[in-house]
């Protein structure tokens, strides 16, 4: 068995004891660093070996996830702040379908909104300045913010109906805050299409109605004023201005117009802890 793997040395998590804890696991085992952003998808796409392995947080699994070659599996040890992928699937091997958006895969989960504008704000903004991943209590009054200004309809699903916030998922999981499981579409899961839950306003009435229902893990779907669909292999998205788009909290750019396509039975994962 031929292994790589790729490690993100500057993820929050990573240390060289972990990065050579990683390398006796998987030995032998040909390790690969990142120098730059989207290098771990050039790094994926080269390497030899018959499992590329991760050792890192979200975005560089989702950049290998972007460069892995036909039958290779993916490996993750999780070594990121967040880590939806590996703790939404547990520790094993697991045969997942992916998204894609414009084009690019996508592990868990991708939406246009709250999300995507969160994304922006704390990673490609604030992280790249500071050096450092704001706090997840940053993060929470970010989103409260921006869900407290509130949302009108400027978004258009083909076929659906017009939507304020758009989010594609996956994985039952669309991220956690801190401990807590955020499930938006519960109903959704790893080996099916995707799910959309798409909220058609975002007001002080919409948030007591909808925020109850997150709270006991009901999800959006079902609930009232909101666009949603299950197990499925197409979304057309169109803005009526330039939105930001972000897949697995990866911020990529802004957008009139999202396509979102399932790709089933792609790909074999195996978590270790």
């Amino acid at each position: 068995m031929r292994r790589s793997l790729i490690v993100n040395p500057h993820a929050s998590r990573v240390s060289e004891a972990m990065i050579a804890g990683a390398e006796s696991r998987l030995r032998p085992v040909e390790t690969l660093r990142t120098e730059r952003g989207g290098h771990a998808t050039e790094l994926a796409a080269a390497a030899a070996g018959d499992e590329v392995w991760v050792l890192g947080g979200d975005g560089v699994v989702n950049e290998v996830l972007n460069g892995l070659r036909p039958d290779v599996s993916l490996g993750v040890i999780p070594a990121g702040a967040t880590n939806v992928l590996a703790r939404a699937l547990g520790s094993g091997e697991h045969r997942i379908s992916v998204g894609r958006v414009n084009g690019r895969r996508f592990s868990f989960a991708a939406g246009i909104g709250v999300d995507s504008e969160v994304v922006r704000e704390m990673e490609t903004e604030k992280r790249a300045h500071s050096g450092h991943r704001p706090s997840n209590v940053a993060y929470a009054r970010a989103v409260a913010r921006r869900l407290l200004g509130g949302y009108e309809p400027r978004l258009e699903l083909v076929g659906m109906g017009r939507a304020a916030i758009v989010f594609v998922s996956n994985s039952p999981v669309f991220t956690f805050a801190g401990p807590v499981p955020l499930r938006f579409a519960p109903a959704a899961r790893f080996d099916l299409g995707l799910d959309v839950v798409a909220p058609e306003r975002v007001s002080g009435a919409s948030l007591a109605r909808l925020l109850p229902r997150l709270a006991v893990g009901r999800g959006l779907a079902g609930g009232r004023g909101v666009l949603s669909g299950h197990d499925l292999d197409r979304v057309e998205v169109r803005g009526d201005v330039p939105l930001p788009l972000e897949a697995d909290g990866e911020d990529l750019g802004d957008v009139t117009e999202a396509i979102f396509e399932a790709e089933r039975d792609a790909v074999t994962v195996l978590v270790q802890p």
